[in-house]
């Protein structure tokens, strides 16, 4: 398939088929093209705990019970693999500690973002690609808060660990249309600045 209709086709899937297995190599496949994803110095600080098991599911969805059993749970609870994506902070202090870097007082003050999330957040859509371009349907969903801790002791990570978000992959059940996309998809001349904030684009139009 070609990149942009990978990107063209790329959607998140709420409704997943239960009777239909993801195939580990297709699994494997996604992992390979997320750890493509570039990474502030190379750091690669990204962890991936893939549940495809019943009983590795049962795990992580019993420790978010108190989420509301909603269509959306019935929905993306059928999906028949989960990814749990973790960034490592120490992993880009320690880097950034090292002689080409210098930063040797690992303060995290030092970085104005995140950037172990914003890599892993990256890794997380080269996956969701990854499954498009084979024929699958993604969703990325966020861990609520009051879950974390739980999670992390059902799935044995790390309090080190950010958790990201989940990655979930599977065939697509029934297509269901976000109420959220009535909004409408921002103009370009909305969202580009060219030069300085707010000035018109190269077309003449307020960016």
């Amino acid at each position: 398939m070609e990149f942009s209709e990978v990107v063209r086709r790329r959607r998140m899937v709420r409704r997943f088929d239960p009777d239909r297995p993801v195939e580990r190599e297709a699994v494997l496949r996604a992992l390979r093209t997320a750890v493509r994803a570039p990474s502030a110095g190379f750091s690669q600080g990204w962890d991936f705990v893939v549940l495809d098991t019943p009983e590795d599911r049962h795990r992580f969805w019993a420790a978010t019970a108190d989420r509301e059993q909603d269509d959306w749970m019935r929905g993306v609870s059928a999906a028949p693999v989960l990814i749990v994506c973790c960034a490592n902070p120490q992993a880009y202090l320690d880097r950034y500690a090292e002689p080409d870097k210098g930063w040797t007082d690992r303060d995290p003050a030092r970085w104005p973002v995140p950037y172990w999330e914003v890599d892993t957040g990256m890794a997380a859509l080269l996956a969701l690609l990854s499954a498009v371009d084979q024929g699958l349907g993604g969703l990325f969903f966020g861990v609520p808060p009051r879950s974390h801790d739980g999670v992390r002791r059902a799935l044995g990570i790390p309090a080190s660990r950010v958790l990201v978000g989940v990655v979930a992959l599977g065939h697509e059940a029934e297509r269901v249309r976000s109420p959220s996309l009535r909004r409408g998809r921002r103009p370009l001349e909305d969202v580009v600045h060219w030069g300085t904030f707010g000035e018109s684009g190269p077309d003449g139009q307020s960016a």
